[in-house]
């Protein structure tokens, strides 16, 4: 713990890693399965044209439960597991590329910022093909008539757990290519990188902001809990116009960014570019709580065993 702050950082040198990947793959996968159907109503609502499809979060989640069942809240999920190998791309990138920067400045604020901009710059070239291939499979239900890929009666009876899978990846091959998989790379970085640089300050920033609130015998935990929401709910809402256009990219086969977003202004307004707003906030507050006392827990559980009593 090299900060001194009253809210102390395990840092990546104090831990035992093999402890750390293990517990993390558990905690990323928990993370996934928990908000997923989540990720799944905010790609529907950003795609939609204006409210053809679904009114809000909460109308989009019922008619898919009611039309699909449970099952319909979780297309495409299999797939999305992949991000699993991101996941643990992005903890270790935002780790050593903060101890390189601490060499540098010791600005807790400087090291959280180049730190998480540089993990999602990694995190995403791993993740855009998953997200592409299961954003595809997720419009095939209720909102199979917003994507230029669908599957025929066949695939969709199949039983197999990747015959879909297949179906989708040979379509977005034979129409795009190689490329087709990395459609809205552009996008995604312009979207992700600001969200994980402008998430892990004000994450810092709130913990500490709290931590004079409250009182001195309160829970380090709990504070780290309580800023998580804030900082993810700040983020994602400065990144939203971003992530409703990478959506639109992906999903409808666009290659401009621009041209995408001038279309969306001048289509539906500003209006526009809050749309999946209010699903996002609601899937990053218990990822962000999850994230922040499973990753935070996981950095304790992970301590090498003669810095376990020091950091009690």
């Amino acid at each position: 713990m090299h900060e001194k702050r009253n809210i102390q950082i395990i840092e990546w040198e104090d831990l035992d890693k093999r402890k750390f990947y293990s517990f993390g793959v558990f905690l990323t996968m928990s993370i996934r399965a928990t908000v997923y159907p989540a990720t799944l109503i905010r790609t529907l609502l950003q795609v939609q044209r204006g409210t053809s499809l679904y009114t809000g979060t909460f109308d989009a989640f019922f008619k898919i439960l009611r039309a699909e069942g449970v099952r319909g809240l979780y297309r495409g999920f299999m797939v999305n597991t992949l991000t699993l190998i991101s996941g643990q791309a992005y903890i270790t990138t935002y780790e050593l590329v903060r101890k390189y920067v601490s060499q540098y400045s010791d600005d807790n604020t400087v090291k959280s910022l180049v730190a998480g901009g540089s993990a999602s710059l990694v995190a995403q070239s791993i993740t855009v093909p998953i997200d592409v291939i299961s954003q595809q499979l997720m419009m095939q239900g209720q909102g199979e008539h917003l994507t230029r890929f669908r599957l025929n009666a066949d695939s969709k009876n199949s039983k197999q757990m990747f015959g879909q899978t297949r179906t989708i990846m040979s379509q977005i091959f034979a129409a795009d290519g190689f490329r087709g998989f990395y459609r809205g790379y552009v996008a995604s970085l312009l979207t992700y990188i600001p969200n994980s640089a402008v998430w892990w300050p004000f994450y810092h920033f709130y913990a500490e902001q709290l931590s004079k609130l409250a009182p001195s015998d309160c829970p380090h935990l709990i504070l780290q809990a309580m800023a998580g929401p804030l900082a993810a709910a700040t983020a994602s809402t400065i990144t939203n116009p971003m992530d409703v256009v990478r959506a639109r990219v992906q999903v409808e086969g666009r290659s401009s960014v621009i041209e995408t977003f001038n279309q969306l202004i001048k289509e539906e307004g500003c209006w526009g570019l809050t749309k999946g707003l209010s699903a996002r906030i609601i899937s990053s507050t218990p990822t962000a709580i999850v994230m922040v006392v499973g990753y935070e827990t996981l950095k304790k559980m992970s301590l090498r065993p003669e810095l376990v009593d020091s950091r009690h």
